[in-house]
């Protein structure tokens, strides 16, 4: 998934390039192909690729050389989703969650319409799109992507929302409470969208991840929500306030890596520890860093460790069952996060046993092999990219 920051405390003056937080965009990319349109599957021109967004447009990359495959214009701040099927890439626009066909290199003009498009969250074989302005949740098979839009199962909350939600194995779909004003947690449906359960000890609910057996886990800011077992549990943060809004998690570990904050009034915190939330003890643990992060620097690694791009530079890694830093490999230079979260800032995205880092000051990019903490390879780019993922 896309993890967001917190949307509630925003300066009134941003940069004229963002001021439509409706994502405001105008696409400059072409449509499908002939291949498409007949139905026929597109030639890939980049196996496995790496999708970044800059000002103006979208990078295909090679993900071994880190070369630039195809440069797609696209105007406005857009922001990049995994689909789920492993070519696709769902890119947030001011209208809705536009198809990237990543592997062929090619903007589609098919577009699931979403007023306000919020968090995608792939799971269990089917993904689901948040709309905040609609408050509509959609449904669909990744794997019937390609050949125009796929049907799609459409739910509405009670209130448009900045929220989320995600479909389990049973059918069931845990999705956000919440309204302009307060968002206070979650609600369970089961398969024929009928609630079973419910919580509303989650003021400022925010993100999502799973677990191992389908833990859900779910952020407050006194703590975090689990859903497992057909049962909610609360975590509440050793802080009256202690929020936690972006999660990784590993789909075989019962850890789960959160970022954590405590002052309420920061017009910008700047934390240096982290949470870790054991789905199975139902306890919470924080990890002192002794360095910065932002929302766009967690992640986790092929075993589970949890990775974090510090604001010293470096990948600092977490053993989730010590809550430990067991390791750290130096990558980029010292930076700052900027007060405005639209704008770039360093980011760490890890697929494998690769993780590959953001440099937008100096316009690099890096691929660090998480065995050696080596830079395997890395590439100077015309542009400074923002938002990173993968097909």
């Amino acid at each position: 998934m896309t993890h967001h920051p917190h949307r509630t405390r925003r300066r009134a003056a941003l940069p004229a390039a963002l001021a439509a937080l409706g994502l405001a965009a105008t696409a400059c990319g072409g449509g499908g192909s002939a291949g498409e349109a007949s139905g026929e599957e597109a030639p890939a021109k980049v196996e496995d690729p790496i999708v970044a967004t800059y000002d103006g447009g979208l990078y295909i990359i090679d993900p071994e050389t880190l070369d630039v495959v195809e440069d797609i214009g696209l105007e406005g701040f857009n922001r990049l989703n995994p689909a789920g099927d492993g070519r696709h890439v769902l890119v947030s626009t001011s209208t809705g969650f536009r198809v990237l066909d990543a592997a062929g290199a090619e903007l589609t003009d098919d577009e699931f319409e979403a007023p306000e498009p919020g968090h995608v969250v792939h799971h269990a074989g089917r993904t689901a799109l948040f709309s905040d302005g609609a408050g509509e949740v959609t449904v669909f098979d990744p794997a019937d992507l390609g050949g125009g839009l796929p049907e799609a199962e459409k739910y509405t909350t009670e209130h448009p929302h900045h929220g989320v939600a995600l479909v389990l194995e049973s059918g069931e779909m845990v999705v956000t409470l919440g309204d302009e004003e307060e968002r206070p947690g979650i609600q369970v449906l089961d398969a024929d969208r009928e609630e079973t359960a419910r919580s509303e000890e989650c003021p400022g609910v925010h993100g999502e991840t799973t677990a191992e057996g389908e833990a859900v886990v779910i952020g407050c800011e006194d703590g975090a929500l689990v859903y497992s077992g057909g049962e909610i549990t609360k975590i509440d943060s050793p802080d009256d306030y202690g929020r936690i809004g972006n999660q990784a998690g590993h789909e075989e570990s019962r850890y789960v890596l959160g970022d954590y904050k405590t002052d309420p009034d920061a017009e910008l915190e700047r934390p240096e520890r982290v949470s870790v939330i054991d789905t199975e003890a139902g306890e919470l643990e924080l990890v002192d860093l002794e360095a910065g992060y932002s929302f766009r620097s967690l992640g986790r690694g092929p075993d589970g460790e949890g990775l974090v791009l510090g604001t010293d530079g470096a990948i600092h890694v977490i053993d989730p069952e010590s809550a430990e830093v067991t390791d750290s490999f130096p990558v980029i230079g010292e930076w700052k996060e900027p007060l405005e979260w639209q704008e770039a800032r360093p980011t760490l995205y890890v697929r494998g046993g690769t993780a590959y880092v953001t440099d937008p000051g100096e316009k690099r990019l890096y691929a660090v092999d998480l065995g050696s903490g080596e830079v395997r390879a890395e590439t100077e780019l015309p542009q400074a990219i923002n938002e990173i993922t993968g097909a």
